[in-house]
């Protein structure tokens, strides 16, 4: 072939260089060349080695700037720690919060149904310097087509047709328009109902409940009240609403109607002689709570789709199970009154039955004996709930600030759909604090800040349905999430009071208190007092109800989620109008937070928690934390094997009364032991760890010459492995076929409540056999947990 070419082809300056030159073989120049050749690759090799292992960790350690709380690798116009934290406190102001909070709260914004607002928020953010997109969903959710509600009377005795029968009282099934609200009396408001509520017309008697917990219920059933085929009238409260649904469901009622009763409003009521909205801070009563009565406890996110994301084109399960099969609405105290007065007189009156139906009855001062029925013969209600189902997409809003590390993964958010056109509490009062988050991280960009991990923030969709938009985002990025990310930081409703709160993993913990002791309060009777100041330092366990849940109770992320309520000790402190149309920015301007100095607060803390999350060379969780609150959760469940339990009320009426026992209590109370000594391993494991980051996070502080090279690799190292130790930690409680009766939790140290669906259960597997009397299944998550307990403590070695 080379002779070819050379015979058809001359060579000149555009000739391709193809043709073959032979030339001679090379002369060798110096002895032993092939060790030669093999020591100039070895040397060369090595300095590219040792310039790899200098400059990365000398790129990724402190200088002097850095002392006090540095970051790994200082960029060339990089800020210090204590510039960015003063841009985080000094960017936020109530002036921007009030503008965020007025367009969120300006219209209706259902899940589903607010993707301007989702466009709005990308757009804000990438104005900021944030740079951001929309993740979509298809899900299964539904919006209201129609309700009525109707006592009807039959005044002929002997007769039965439906002549004989006429209205005695039709509620109005809406809330009052108010001239000092200008959101309460929008065209395109939403009406009342409940989302994941099935269809229905039904007839029939009905029966009060009370707060329709697993143990009202068995109360009226020892009383002898019928319940199949009635219609159930409970109290708001206590429990989460799609459980007292799904009771009703199970014993055969056709229908559940739910209202606030003012007696759990507080010190702040009408009975008090407290004025009310809007002319002063008691409840309205024509105030209605919408939301879901999906069954929370049982799984969160899109029903049709459990543990993988509803994108278009995958299978879709059958619901049955995940929500109601009955109708339900919402109502107002003032339209419960007539029904409730219908059952005076007939059936036991809430003292024949327990102390538990006597609590907060606030609509005795109405005429409202609280007799729990049934309805006698001639009294029905007429209950009609048309709702539409489909299929249909929801957005999140994601925005990246990608940092120096992206293995270590901050995600912090906050849901933006809402049952009512307003929300300013739940859940806008948290995306204006969120946005002043994003507001102030994007002038630290501008002033040349790249945060040491990678901080992921979201606008979640769907979160009322069910928590939807965050758990299908997690179902689908799990693999990187179980990788990657250390932490996620919630912010549902950022104020509606003064009341600080916060539930978290106890690996967070130190650091809420480390932070909210550096947030100025907006109280100030005190000069200088800040949030931890008034705080009374209870951190409680991770429930449901947020969009936390996904990442803690499915991906074994440490979360945590905070926020201000109202105090109800207060007669001068407003009652929240939870879900309604007066959870408006006039409400909030007026008696929530006026002036939104608390707003501000709660952006400060969410800005600071997050940038020491995303700045400590050493992330600042505590194992130590974690082991110790263990081996009380462990004691503190023993204790319900002896009797000894401080149980909370709610708690105990919500969970089922157990038929008989299983298995051996004296082997399971032995089995205990195991237990202990398995969380004293982990807490002995955890306290050398946290000394050991402790060291790290000292010496990372200090400025090391760089001649001392090695000490900055060694560093670097260990400071990684350290880290990688605590950003796995939580995922050592995973178990992956989940608790026994709803898989889709996978966590064994917490889950919602069975029964209760908002209030965190801790080993919820191990306390539900208990409960349920079921020793050898007791038995099963004791070895599930005890292998736990040391996987994790080898995981610190």
């Amino acid at each position: 072939m080379g002779s070819l070419i050379d015979e058809k082809m001359e060579s000149n300056e555009t000739t391709p260089l193809i043709a073959t030159v032979r030339v001679a073989p090379a002369r060798q120049r110096y002895s032993h060349s092939v060790v030669r050749r093999f020591c100039t690759i070895a040397l060369g090799s090595s300095l590219i080695a040792l310039t790899v292992l200098f400059l990365l960790p000398v790129a990724f350690l402190p200088d002097h700037h850095h002392r006090k709380f540095p970051h790994y690798r200082p960029q060339p116009q990089s800020i210090a720690f204590e510039e960015l934290q003063a841009i985080l406190l000094e960017t936020p102001k109530e002036e921007r919060a009030q503008e965020w909070s007025k367009y969120y709260t300006s219209g209706p914004h259902l899940a589903g149904k607010n993707y301007s607002q989702a466009v709005w928020t990308q757009e804000r953010w990438e104005e900021w310097g944030i740079k951001s997109g929309i993740v979509a969903y298809d899900v299964y959710i539904n919006y209201p087509l129609g309700h009525r509600l109707a006592l009807y009377e039959n005044k002929k005795k002997g007769k039965d047709d439906v002549d004989s029968w006429k209205v005695k009282f039709e509620a109005s099934l809406v809330e009052d328009v108010l001239d000092e609200d200008p959101t309460s009396g929008l065209e395109d408001r939403i009406p009342t109902f409940h989302g994941y509520s099935a269809s229905g017309n039904v007839t029939a008697p009905y029966v009060y409940v009370n707060y329709g917990t697993y143990q009202d219920y068995e109360d009226l059933i020892n009383a002898n009240i019928s319940l199949e085929g009635k219609i159930a009238v409970a109290k708001y409260g206590g429990i989460f609403r799609g459980l007292k649904v799904k009771r009703a469901q199970e014993l055969g009622m056709v229908g559940t109607i739910l209202f606030s009763d003012p007696g759990d409003d507080g010190a702040a009521s009408d009975e008090n002689n407290v004025t009310t909205y809007p002319k002063g801070p008691a409840r309205n009563p024509s105030s209605v709570q919408r939301g879901s009565a999906q069954f929370l406890s049982v799984a969160p996110g899109d029903p049709t789709t459990p543990g993988y994301p509803s994108k278009p084109g995958v299978p879709r399960q059958p619901v049955e199970g995940g929500i109601p099969s009955i109708p339900s609405i919402p109502i107002s105290y003032v339209d419960a009154i007539p029904i409730l007065k219908a059952l005076n007189g007939h059936g036991p009156s809430s003292k024949d039955l327990n102390k538990h139906w006597e609590r907060n009855q606030g609509l005795k001062y109405k005429g409202v004996d609280y007799n729990v029925g049934p309805s006698p013969d001639h009294l029905v209600l007429n209950l009609v709930n048309e709702q539409e189902y489909v299929t249909t997409p929801l957005w999140d809003v994601i925005g990246v600030i990608n940092g120096t590390l992206p293995d270590e993964v901050i995600v912090i958010g906050n849901h933006r759909d809402a049952w009512i056109a307003g929300g300013a509490g739940d859940p806008n009062s948290g995306s204006a604090a969120l946005n002043e988050v994003v507001r102030s991280f994007g002038v630290a960009l501008s002033q040349g800040w790249k945060p040491l991990r990678t901080i992921v923030i979201a606008s979640w969709d769907g979160e009322e349905y069910g928590l939807v938009g965050s758990t299908e985002w997690v179902e689908e990025y799990l693999p990187w999430l179980s990788h990657a990310n250390v932490a996620y930081v919630n912010l549902d409703v950022a104020t509606v009071g003064p009341i600080f709160h916060a539930s978290a993993s106890p690996l967070l913990n130190k650091l809420l208190y480390e932070v909210t002791a550096l947030i100025p309060s907006p109280n100030q009777t005190v000069p200088g007092q800040t949030l931890g100041d008034l705080w009374n330092g209870h951190i409680s366990t991770m429930g449901s109800g947020s969009d936390f849940t996904a990442f803690q109770d499915y991906a074994g992320v440490p979360s945590i989620d905070f926020g201000f309520g109202p105090n109800e000790e207060d007669t001068n402190n407003a009652v929240y109008h939870y879900h309604s149309n007066y959870d408006s920015y006039y409400w909030m301007n007026t008696y929530g937070d006026p002036g939104f100095h608390y707003h501000i607060a709660t952006a400060k803390l969410f800005g600071l928690f997050t940038a020491k999350l995303a700045e400590s060379p050493v992330i600042p969780l505590n194992a130590t934390d974690y082991a110790i609150a263990l081996d009380g959760y462990i004691s503190k469940v023993e204790s319900k094997l002896s009797g000894t339990a401080e149980e909370d009320e709610i708690e105990v009426r919500a969970r089922p009364t157990p038929t008989g026992h299983k298995g051996d209590l004296e082997d399971l109370k032995v089995s205990f032991k195991r237990l202990h000594k398995a969380a004293k391993k982990l807490k002995t494991a955890a306290k050398a760890h946290d000394a050991w980051a402790a060291e790290l996070a000292e010496e990372a502080g200090q400025n090391i010459p760089w001649w001392k090279w090695y000490s900055k690799i060694k560093l670097y190292y260990n400071i990684r492995r350290v880290n990688s130790k605590y950003k796995y930690l939580e995922r050592q409680f995973l178990y992956s076929k989940g608790l026994d009766s709803r898989p889709w939790f996978k966590h064994i140290v917490f889950a919602p409540g069975l029964w209760t669906g908002y209030a965190g259960a801790v080993f919820p597997g191990l306390v539900e056999a208990i409960d349920a009397k079921d020793y050898g299944i007791a038995q099963k998550w004791v070895g599930i947990i005890q292998g736990s307990l040391y996987k994790a403590a080898g995981s610190l070695k």
